[in-house]
């Protein structure tokens, strides 16, 4: 903060323009810090997060923004959506992050312009490795579906670390499935299919690391005929 508003050293008196505009974008940033906009869960609206004694853009992911203590976000360049922030952004390692599990309690507020200058990009640094977050990545799903459509989740899967892996279980598992998908739960239609982490109920997921999916779907199955 001192770096980037020290002013030069001139003789007293009136501001001169440049002085004056770097003035008036500290105090644009002293308000934004004491008096953040409220951030809402489910807005689908980018938020300012503290990253140690950063503040950075994030993007929450669509439909895994609701959650009260953790969602998903991916960190964006400040001067997102310009050409040029994307370029920067490579350099400096936004775009390489993917999606993050985030903790509401670091989450300051709206994204406001004024947060730029606290960012990385400003001071031309790039991000550290360890930035506090997870990776919050993809997931399995089975499903259960009704002639109408309705139905219910039978078993989920995750996180993936790529969406390839998640495709590679789920046609294992509908492999499993085949032939019988109409069969195992009576009146339901079984199907897997890749889906995003859902990292606010990352709880109802079993780890598929190490684990033989093919068990776990029939331990599913067993549950659901008990």
């Amino acid at each position: 903060m001192k770096r980037l508003f020290r002013r030069p050293g001139r003789a007293p008196g009136v501001l001169s323009p440049d002085d004056q505009a770097a003035v008036d974008d500290f105090r644009a940033i002293l308000a934004a810090v004491r008096d953040p906009q409220p951030w809402t869960p489910g807005c689908s609206q980018d938020i300012a997060v503290r990253v140690g004694p950063f503040v950075e853009r994030a993007h929450p992911r669509p439909g895994d923004d609701h959650g009260t203590e953790m969602i998903a976000v991916a960190l964006v360049h400040p001067d997102t959506p310009h050409a040029a922030a994307y370029l920067h952004g490579r350099q400096l390692g936004y775009t390489d992050r993917g999606w993050l599990r985030c903790k509401t309690t670091a989450i300051l507020g709206a994204w406001q312009p004024a947060y730029a200058m606290l960012t990385h990009a400003a001071a031309n640094l790039p991000l550290p490795g360890d930035i506090g977050m997870d990776p919050a990545h993809y997931g399995v799903h089975v499903e259960a579906r009704r002639t109408d459509g309705t139905g219910y989740t039978l078993l989920r899967l995750g996180p993936y670390t790529q969406t390839w892996l998640a495709s590679l279980d789920a046609d294992r598992l509908n492999t499993e499935l085949e032939g019988r998908a109409a069969l195992v739960v009576p009146g339901f239609t079984v199907a897997a299919k890749g889906a995003v982490f859902d990292i606010s109920d990352h709880d109802s997921y079993a780890d598929p690391h190490g684990a033989d999916v093919a068990a776990l779907l029939s331990d599913a199955i067993k549950g659901v005929s008990a």
